[in-house]
């Protein structure tokens, strides 16, 4: 019953728009003073260990190498190459939209970052070539948030380092289900804009995007393949990925100066200083539930309640879509992750397929208010009021749900690499 309450005073803290970082405080102090006999000095132990990690390392060098590809050039050329090669279809800008975050959120693992990256460059374009606003909006801001589903994906990063399971598995599991959100999204964006004019298939063009974006286009290539062939592990790929954005954006474009590097530096440690207490805690909130057993008590109490795994999943997925309304992503993996993943694998639920359900779940909630992050990046970035933003991701919200859907009953579309 004490696991029972604990998760009811979380979801109720959630409901009340608590800070993430008072919430997992009140969460880790209940757990010490119910389970741990009220020692509360072990938290600053757990802490300490928890956060001797070197899985942590990747997340500040994916989120400094996309701050980079952001600052740099590397954006801007991907984007070019991307519309080279859909120029020939209707709506061929439309499709190069989806395509261009597709790719960027495969090398910069952030929502906002590919948001703002294809964003502040495409919506202009968009508008200009006679693309509906709405749709220009609904695109570009759902499109973004592909980031935190195709690897590498700080949110899986996150998932993996909570649930202790294989990151690398988890980023070729979220192959698949990105892909087929990105397909769904390009060809919704082609079919509503088909009455839009074709151009004609430069060959030139695409050759000159080609050379002009090569080196930009070969890091997913070499990221991506490094992971898969087990080259490298994600951390590794970290490093590898800033060393190489900065090699590019320094040597080979040009376009990245000395204090250009030195602010986007500031940037990222600012946005760390926010997040690695939050994990912190959050880790160590999971040690103590994990060596007292609350999230066994947990699965017990659900397999009381229902043995149906349908009904699990369907409980699992409405509760992550309401989470979704209320907080962020990274926030909700914390504190969820570790009490859900126990009951999940009661119910023969792999805990990789749970970790693509999740994310897919939170991806939703970045375009849903209040607190959908990519509505309020759009809102600014845009300079568009917030409800015209909401109504703009509608149509997206629920072809992204259709393929959660998918994913959620056919886990093998997670899972058929592994």
């Amino acid at each position: 019953m004490a696991a029972v309450i604990l998760l009811l005073l979380v979801l109720a803290a959630l409901a009340l728009r608590q800070n993430v970082i008072v919430i997992l405080i009140g969460a880790a102090a209940y757990v010490h003073l119910v389970w741990g006999d009220g020692q509360l000095e072990f938290l600053a132990e757990d802490i300490w260990i928890s956060l001797d990690n070197s899985l942590l390392l990747a997340i500040p060098m994916f989120l400094l190498a996309g701050s980079i590809m952001t600052r740099g050039s590397i954006a801007r050329r991907l984007i070019d190459l991307a519309i080279s090669v859909t120029r020939p279809l209707p709506g061929g800008l439309a499709v190069a939209t989806i395509l261009s975050c597709a790719i960027f959120a495969a090398i910069s693992g952030s929502s906002p970052v590919t948001l703002l990256a294809v964003g502040t460059i495409l919506y202009p374009a968009l508008l200009q070539h006679g693309y509906p606003k709405r749709f220009a909006l609904g695109a570009l801001t759902s499109g973004g948030t592909l980031g935190i589903v195709i690897p590498p994906s700080i949110p899986l990063i996150l998932y993996g380092i909570v649930t202790e399971t294989s990151i690398a598995d988890l980023f070729i599991a979220g192959i698949i289900p990105g892909v087929m959100i990105a397909v769904v999204l390009a060809f919704y964006s082609y079919w509503v804009n088909r009455h839009m004019p074709a151009e004609p298939f430069d060959l030139n063009e695409v050759l000159t995007a080609l050379a002009r974006g090569g080196w930009s286009a070969m890091l997913p290539v070499i990221l991506l393949g490094g992971i898969y062939s087990g080259f490298f592990s994600p951390t590794e790929a970290a490093a590898v990925a800033l060393v190489y954005a900065l090699f590019v954006e320094i040597f080979i474009h040009r376009e990245l100066k000395p204090v250009d590097f030195y602010h986007t530096a500031v940037e990222t440690a600012k946005l760390l200083g926010m997040l690695f207490p939050i994990v912190a805690v959050a880790l160590s909130l999971k040690t103590i539930l994990t060596i007292e057993e609350v999230p066994d008590q947990l699965a017990m109490w659900i397999t009381t309640i229902t043995e149906n795994k349908i009904a699990f999943l369907l409980a699992v997925n409405l509760l992550l879509l309401v989470v979704g309304f209320l907080f962020d992503v990274i926030s909700a993996i914390l504190i969820l992750a570790p009490l859900l993943l126990v009951p999940a694998v009661a119910f023969g639920i792999d805990p990789i397929h749970l970790g693509i359900i999740m994310v897919i779940n939170l991806e939703i909630g970045f375009l849903t208010p209040p607190m959908g992050l990519n509505l309020i990046v759009a809102m600014t970035a845009f300079r568009e009021k917030f409800l015209e933003i909401c109504r703009a991701v509608l149509p997206f919200i629920a072809l992204i749900f259709c393929v959660l859907m998918v994913v959620t009953f056919w886990p093998a579309t997670a899972l058929l690499f592994l």
